[in-house]
């Protein structure tokens, strides 16, 4: 079961985040300042409620499946988990709160895409390095062969 949890927590974290870069991007690039207002309050609620449970419980069961293994792959993975959740933690959950409240203000001035940057970079950096958790979780399950 925790195996089943982690693998599940784990592939919804990241397909909420790349879902939230995306949009993103899509309605900066197509979108009218409405529209970016409303996918910066629908990151916020509902996506923080799916986004932030589903990385402590990637966390948590992978803390727990790791629990009794060691090796260069589990210590890979158990020192990347604080950075992921530092950065959703102390940046993204300030920068999606701080984004939707001057979107629904209509502040879409230098503040507003600077921290927009700052969250589009670390989306990527924790998409990076979840990736890489992914990709080390699947070399650990034997599913996927260990480079040469």
């Amino acid at each position: 079961m925790p195996k089943h949890l982690h693998r599940f927590a784990a592939l919804l974290a990241a397909l909420t985040i790349a879902v939230f870069m995306l949009s993103t991007i899509a309605v900066e690039l197509f979108g009218s300042p409405e529209a970016v207002a409303r996918v910066k309050r629908l990151i916020v609620v509902p996506g923080l409620f799916v986004l932030v449970p589903a990385i402590a419980a990637a966390g948590a069961s992978g803390f727990a499946l790791a629990r009794t293994r060691r090796g260069r792959l589990v210590d890979a993975k158990r020192r990347r988990m604080p950075f992921i959740a530092a950065n959703g933690l102390l940046v993204l959950l300030p920068c999606a709160i701080l984004l939707d409240r001057r979107a629904g203000a209509g502040g879409f001035d230098a503040v507003f895409y600077a921290v927009q940057g700052i969250e589009l970079l670390a989306g990527a950096a924790n998409l990076a390095l979840m990736t890489l958790n992914v990709r080390d979780g699947l070399r650990l399950s034997g599913r996927l062969r260990p480079t040469s």
